[in-house]
């Protein structure tokens, strides 16, 4: 609503005002979004990456990133798929690798866009073992873009995300297996 009124607005003064609400609203977002990352970097880990815009990044791959959880090692990688300088997005395709020592190396791919307002706790996606990988856009100018990458428990993703029955009859099967050792 506010892009649609700003772009209907016919002074100067109406234009300012309604880009000063869209930069309040990012800068919120922004900050929720720095929050969440905070909370997850406690119990998971993160690494951090920048996006060059000053030519057209489009089909570039950002240098992978290897990050262990617990006994969960995972090789991430981003690729960019298109910029929107204009509504600050990045639309990224994300390759999760995971060796599993049962079933062989697990990679788990995903297309979306990163906006502002993308946030770790609900925007993520789900591993094999539960583990949760999210990616944060934390800011956007016309020279880059620097995202956050986080790989975190799933118990911290929101609560609208319930466990698949196969995840929570594999944990119960790997916690007897870890009891009976």
């Amino acid at each position: 609503r506010i892009e649609r009124q700003s772009a209907a607005a016919g002074s100067a003064a109406a234009k300012a005002e309604y880009a000063s609400y869209m930069e309040r609203l990012e800068r919120v977002a922004r900050e929720i979004a720095r929050k969440q990352v905070i909370v997850l970097e406690g119990v998971g880990k993160k690494v951090d990456r920048t996006i060059d815009l000053t030519t057209d990044p489009t089909g570039e791959s950002l240098e992978p990133a290897t990050m262990v959880l617990d006994s969960l090692q995972a090789t991430i990688g981003i690729d960019i798929l298109n910029v929107d300088k204009v509504n600050k997005e990045v639309e990224v395709g994300l390759t999760v690798e995971m060796p599993d020592p049962r079933l062989g190396r697990q990679t788990k791919s995903a297309t979306f866009t990163v906006s502002y307002f993308d946030f770790p706790m609900i925007d993520n996606t789900r591993l094999t073992g539960g583990a949760r990988c999210a990616i944060v856009l934390n800011s956007f100018s016309n020279d880059s873009a620097d995202i956050t990458i986080v790989l975190f428990p799933g118990a911290y993703a929101s609560l609208k995300e319930k466990p698949y029955y196969s995840e929570v009859i594999e944990s119960i099967r790997a916690e007897n297996e870890r009891l009976v050792k």
